[in-house]
């Protein structure tokens, strides 16, 4: 009876197992391509070369779009340009508009990365606790 059991639970896992790797691998072949906003082109308005920022910019990029991937396009944009993108992921809370948030006095940094991003809204939202410079929050606007 005992060998029956332990068949049978082999069996059971083969089968788990080969169910698993036959939905991952048809995933891997459904993927699309779907249009990047960050790669899109800029508005008119967009500075296409930031300006010029002495010393690492440290950056944090919420995606408050609700739109999947959104946060991990702009963190690639950012660090094709030179920023240190130390955290991306979702923001706490749903943003309508996208604002990019200096973390000290100095608005310099910010300032770049919305050039970048093609953000127009940067606000200087001092907070030494974040041991960063910038936040950008990704809003309903990107989508």
């Amino acid at each position: 009876m005992r060998g029956r059991l332990e068949l049978l639970g082999l069996a059971a896992a083969v089968l788990l197992i080969g169910t698993f790797l036959f939905s991952f691998f048809r995933g891997v072949g459904d993927r699309r391509p779907t249009e990047d906003p960050i790669s899109a082109e800029p508005e008119e308005t967009t500075v296409r070369d930031p300006p010029p920022v002495e010393g690492r910019v440290r950056v944090e990029v919420l995606n408050g779009s609700g739109r999947t991937g959104l946060a991990r396009a702009a963190t690639d944009a950012l660090r094709g340009a030179g920023f240190d993108v130390v955290y991306f992921g979702n923001a706490a809370a749903r943003a309508d508009t996208s604002v990019v948030l200096a973390r000290s006095t100095d608005d310099t940094g910010a300032r770049a990365v919305a050039s970048v991003l093609g953000i127009r809204d940067v606000r200087t939202e001092p907070d030494s606790t974040l041991l960063l410079e910038v936040t950008v929050v990704l809003g309903g606007d990107r989508n």
